[in-house]
């Protein structure tokens, strides 16, 4: 394959007309599952540090939007994404901008840990000192009830009344937001067209990996 033919991230989002999906999910009681914790991480929460942990995602199940991720899909992209973690890359930011890219000065948390517990994809969170990161930890100490949302680019198909996410989704990290009273009001589709699409959402090197594991995978 020639790489260098490949058309760019940008090239395949105008062409096929992604949208940036947004979930929701909620945190454990408290922002921390306490037996999610090793010695370690409960030792580095009692010195002011904070974990956060809880279901980052969901397959196969109708969520408060109506859509559905099918397994096999949210599986690729979840090993994808654990490139990110393994080199200290999986951030995220507060509340979802209304783009495609990761900003650093607004980054917030960490993703450290992903695991699947049936359909369920759960994860630890390490709160950054930064910034934003110090207004994540005020707010969870202050008991403000937070999630965890998803932000990914993909297209959707309608399907006997449920929206299925389709073989295009690209996973791009985990933000955490505010839930609404009603949680349709916040998790929007932006058009492709109304959100800005970075050449530096994910390096050379993370590109390569997953054109590999496409290809393995056919």
């Amino acid at each position: 394959m020639d790489v260098t033919t490949c058309p760019t991230l940008q090239e395949r989002v105008l062409t096929m007309g992604k949208v940036l999906l947004r979930e929701y999910y909620e945190l454990c009681e408290g922002g921390v599952c306490q037996d999610l914790l090793t010695e370690a991480e409960k030792k580095y929460v009692a010195n002011g540090g904070m974990i956060l942990s809880g279901k980052l995602q969901e397959a196969e199940v109708q969520n408060g939007n109506g859509r559905v991720y099918p397994r096999k899909i949210l599986e690729r992209e979840m090993k994808n994404y654990m490139m990110l973690v393994k080199d200290n890359r999986a951030l995220g930011e507060l509340d979802h901008p209304d783009d495609s890219i990761i900003n650093l000065k607004n980054a917030s948390h960490m993703v450290t840990e992903c695991w699947w517990d049936g359909n369920n994809v759960m994860g630890k969170v390490k709160v950054l000192n930064t910034p934003s990161g110090k207004i994540l930890q005020q707010l969870v100490s202050d008991g403000v009830k937070l999630g965890i949302s998803s932000r990914a680019l993909g297209t959707v198909n309608e399907s006997d009344g449920k929206t299925m996410v389709q073989e295009d989704l690209q996973l791009i990290c985990f933000d955490f937001v505010s839930e609404p009273s009603t949680p349709n009001a916040y998790m929007a589709l932006k058009e492709a067209k109304d959100i800005r699409i970075g050449e530096n959402i994910f390096d050379k090197k993370y590109k390569l990996n997953r054109m590999l594991n496409e290809i393995l995978e056919d």
